[in-house]
Protein backbone atom coordinates (compact mmCIF):
# COMPACT_ATOMS: atom_id res chain seq x y z
CA UNK A 1 0.00 0.00 0.00
CA UNK A 2 0.80 3.65 -0.60
CA UNK A 3 2.53 4.52 2.88
CA UNK A 4 1.57 8.46 2.77
CA UNK A 5 -2.74 7.16 1.65
CA UNK A 6 -4.67 7.60 4.38
CA UNK A 7 -7.71 5.45 6.07
CA UNK A 8 -10.26 6.68 7.70
CA UNK A 9 -13.05 5.96 9.35
CA UNK A 10 -15.93 8.07 10.22
CA UNK A 11 -18.53 7.40 12.87
CA UNK A 12 -21.20 8.55 14.29
CA UNK A 13 -24.70 8.91 15.41
CA UNK A 14 -27.41 8.28 12.90
CA UNK A 15 -28.76 11.47 11.75
CA UNK A 16 -25.32 13.14 12.26
CA UNK A 17 -24.45 14.02 8.84
CA UNK A 18 -22.03 11.58 7.37
CA UNK A 19 -23.45 10.84 4.61
CA UNK A 20 -23.87 14.18 3.43
CA UNK A 21 -20.21 14.84 4.85
CA UNK A 22 -19.00 12.40 2.74
CA UNK A 23 -20.96 13.37 -0.27
CA UNK A 24 -19.18 16.54 0.10
CA UNK A 25 -16.05 16.03 0.09
CA UNK A 26 -15.92 13.51 -2.30
CA UNK A 27 -18.03 16.42 -4.73
CA UNK A 28 -15.33 18.90 -3.92
CA UNK A 29 -12.45 16.61 -3.85
CA UNK A 30 -12.72 14.01 -6.45
CA UNK A 31 -9.09 13.02 -7.08
CA UNK A 32 -8.17 12.99 -3.39
CA UNK A 33 -10.92 10.55 -2.02
CA UNK A 34 -12.14 7.27 -2.64
CA UNK A 35 -15.45 6.05 -0.53
CA UNK A 36 -15.30 2.46 0.34
CA UNK A 37 -19.09 0.93 -0.05
CA UNK A 38 -20.39 -1.11 3.04
CA UNK A 39 -22.27 -3.75 2.73
CA UNK A 40 -25.31 -4.28 4.57
CA UNK A 41 -28.39 -6.25 5.35
CA UNK A 42 -30.79 -3.60 6.22
CA UNK A 43 -33.54 -2.46 3.21
CA UNK A 44 -32.70 -0.20 0.62
CA UNK A 45 -34.16 3.42 1.53
CA UNK A 46 -36.18 5.23 -1.01
CA UNK A 47 -33.74 6.67 -3.64
CA UNK A 48 -30.71 4.35 -2.53
CA UNK A 49 -29.20 2.32 -4.89
CA UNK A 50 -27.19 -1.04 -4.89
CA UNK A 51 -23.56 -0.45 -5.21
CA UNK A 52 -24.00 3.23 -4.05
CA UNK A 53 -24.76 3.84 -1.11
CA UNK A 54 -24.38 0.07 0.07
CA UNK A 55 -24.28 -3.43 -1.23
CA UNK A 56 -27.69 -4.84 -0.07
CA UNK A 57 -27.50 -8.65 0.73
CA UNK A 58 -29.47 -11.10 2.26
CA UNK A 59 -28.10 -12.67 5.47
CA UNK A 60 -27.38 -15.84 4.03
CA UNK A 61 -24.64 -13.62 1.74
CA UNK A 62 -23.63 -11.34 4.21
CA UNK A 63 -22.36 -14.64 6.40
CA UNK A 64 -20.63 -16.51 3.33
CA UNK A 65 -18.73 -12.76 2.91
CA UNK A 66 -17.93 -13.08 6.45
CA UNK A 67 -16.42 -17.03 6.57
CA UNK A 68 -14.64 -15.97 3.28
CA UNK A 69 -12.75 -13.18 4.89
CA UNK A 70 -13.54 -10.55 2.00
CA UNK A 71 -14.58 -8.17 5.15
CA UNK A 72 -12.22 -6.25 7.08
CA UNK A 73 -14.75 -5.64 9.87
CA UNK A 74 -18.55 -6.49 10.62
CA UNK A 75 -20.68 -6.04 13.16
CA UNK A 76 -24.88 -5.55 13.97
CA UNK A 77 -26.92 -2.35 14.25
CA UNK A 78 -30.03 -2.40 15.20
CA UNK A 79 -30.99 -5.79 14.07
CA UNK A 80 -28.67 -6.10 10.76
CA UNK A 81 -25.33 -6.82 9.44
CA UNK A 82 -23.07 -4.12 8.45
CA UNK A 83 -19.72 -4.60 6.97
CA UNK A 84 -16.56 -3.41 4.90
CA UNK A 85 -15.36 -5.32 1.76
CA UNK A 86 -11.32 -5.72 2.02
CA UNK A 87 -10.52 -5.49 -1.65
CA UNK A 88 -12.00 -1.89 -2.29
CA UNK A 89 -9.69 -0.26 0.18
CA UNK A 90 -6.64 -1.80 -0.28
CA UNK A 91 -6.71 -1.30 -3.68
CA UNK A 92 -7.75 2.31 -3.33
CA UNK A 93 -5.15 2.71 -0.98
CA UNK A 94 -2.23 0.89 -3.34
CA UNK A 95 -3.25 3.68 -5.97
CA UNK A 96 -2.43 6.45 -3.34
CA UNK A 97 -6.19 7.24 -2.54
CA UNK A 98 -7.18 8.40 0.60
CA UNK A 99 -10.14 5.83 1.77
CA UNK A 100 -12.93 7.02 3.87
CA UNK A 101 -15.19 4.42 5.41
CA UNK A 102 -18.42 5.45 7.13
CA UNK A 103 -19.27 2.40 9.78
CA UNK A 104 -20.09 2.37 13.33
CA UNK A 105 -18.04 2.06 16.29
CA UNK A 106 -17.62 -1.83 16.76
CA UNK A 107 -16.25 -1.23 12.93
CA UNK A 108 -14.28 1.15 13.81
CA UNK A 109 -12.26 -0.21 16.68
CA UNK A 110 -11.77 -3.66 14.48
CA UNK A 111 -10.33 -1.19 11.81
CA UNK A 112 -8.17 0.15 14.13
CA UNK A 113 -6.66 -3.02 15.40
CA UNK A 114 -5.90 -4.52 11.47
CA UNK A 115 -4.95 -0.62 10.41
CA UNK A 116 -3.15 1.04 13.20
CA UNK A 117 -2.61 3.94 11.25
CA UNK A 118 -6.05 4.88 10.76
CA UNK A 119 -7.57 7.82 11.46
CA UNK A 120 -10.63 8.14 13.48
CA UNK A 121 -12.94 10.55 13.27
CA UNK A 122 -16.35 10.92 15.50
CA UNK A 123 -19.17 13.28 13.77
CA UNK A 124 -21.77 14.47 16.20
CA UNK A 125 -24.81 17.27 15.84
CA UNK A 126 -24.19 19.96 18.03
CA UNK A 127 -26.74 18.94 20.77
CA UNK A 128 -28.72 15.59 21.72
CA UNK A 129 -31.47 18.09 21.04
CA UNK A 130 -30.89 18.48 17.76
CA UNK A 131 -29.82 14.78 16.99
CA UNK A 132 -33.64 14.03 18.07
CA UNK A 133 -34.77 16.48 15.22
CA UNK A 134 -32.79 15.38 12.51
CA UNK A 135 -33.77 11.64 13.23
CA UNK A 136 -37.19 12.83 12.83
CA UNK A 137 -37.17 15.32 10.31
CA UNK A 138 -35.79 12.38 7.51
CA UNK A 139 -39.15 10.77 7.87
CA UNK A 140 -37.62 6.79 7.01
CA UNK A 141 -38.04 5.32 9.76
CA UNK A 142 -40.86 4.45 12.35
CA UNK A 143 -41.30 5.87 15.73
CA UNK A 144 -40.19 2.75 16.95
CA UNK A 145 -36.90 2.50 15.13
CA UNK A 146 -36.48 6.28 16.05
CA UNK A 147 -36.32 5.20 19.95
CA UNK A 148 -33.90 2.37 18.90
CA UNK A 149 -31.67 4.85 17.14
CA UNK A 150 -31.60 7.12 19.91
CA UNK A 151 -31.16 4.43 22.39
CA UNK A 152 -27.92 3.22 20.25
CA UNK A 153 -26.87 6.70 20.61
CA UNK A 154 -26.78 6.53 23.94
CA UNK A 155 -24.57 3.33 24.01
CA UNK A 156 -22.06 5.15 21.25
CA UNK A 157 -21.37 8.28 23.09
CA UNK A 158 -20.06 6.04 25.79
CA UNK A 159 -17.63 5.57 23.03
CA UNK A 160 -16.18 8.85 21.53
CA UNK A 161 -12.82 8.97 23.82
CA UNK A 162 -11.82 6.22 22.11
CA UNK A 163 -11.86 8.13 18.59
CA UNK A 164 -8.81 10.78 17.39
CA UNK A 165 -10.77 13.41 16.41
CA UNK A 166 -14.60 14.59 17.29
CA UNK A 167 -15.79 16.61 14.75
CA UNK A 168 -19.22 18.92 15.48
CA UNK A 169 -21.66 19.25 11.96
CA UNK A 170 -23.67 22.22 12.91
CA UNK A 171 -23.03 23.62 9.06
CA UNK A 172 -21.91 21.20 6.27
CA UNK A 173 -19.64 23.03 4.52
CA UNK A 174 -17.80 24.15 7.39
CA UNK A 175 -17.99 20.19 8.53
CA UNK A 176 -16.67 19.07 5.04
CA UNK A 177 -13.54 21.44 5.29
CA UNK A 178 -12.36 20.67 8.95
CA UNK A 179 -12.69 16.67 7.79
CA UNK A 180 -10.42 17.52 5.27
CA UNK A 181 -8.13 19.95 6.93
CA UNK A 182 -7.91 17.38 9.57
CA UNK A 183 -7.38 14.50 7.05
CA UNK A 184 -4.46 16.14 5.30
CA UNK A 185 -3.08 17.09 8.53
CA UNK A 186 -3.11 14.02 9.56
CA UNK A 187 -1.05 12.59 6.51
CA UNK A 188 2.19 15.12 7.33
CA UNK A 189 2.61 13.90 10.73
CA UNK A 190 6.27 12.91 11.12
CA UNK A 191 5.32 9.15 12.59
CA UNK A 192 3.69 9.25 8.19
CA UNK A 193 6.39 10.64 6.51
CA UNK A 194 9.63 8.64 7.64
CA UNK A 195 10.48 7.39 4.12
CA UNK A 196 10.65 11.11 3.05
CA UNK A 197 12.64 11.92 6.11
CA UNK A 198 15.35 9.35 5.23
CA UNK A 199 15.75 10.47 1.59
CA UNK A 200 16.35 14.25 3.03
CA UNK A 201 18.53 12.89 5.47
CA UNK A 202 20.45 11.19 3.10
CA UNK A 203 20.62 14.09 0.84
CA UNK A 204 21.92 16.74 2.98
CA UNK A 205 24.44 14.14 4.42
CA UNK A 206 25.84 13.51 0.90
CA UNK A 207 27.26 17.80 1.03
CA UNK A 208 29.24 17.45 4.02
Amino acid sequence: MNDRALLTVISGFAGSGKGSAMKGLLEKYPDTYALSVSATTRAPRPGEVDGREYFFLSDEAFEEKIRAGELLEHAGYVGHYYGTPRAYVEENLAKGKDVLLEIEIQGALQIKKKFPSACLLFLTPPNADELKRRLIGRGTEDEETVKKRLSRAAEEADGMEQYDYLVVNDNLEDCVETIHRIIQSEKNKVSRCLDEIQSIREGVHAFS
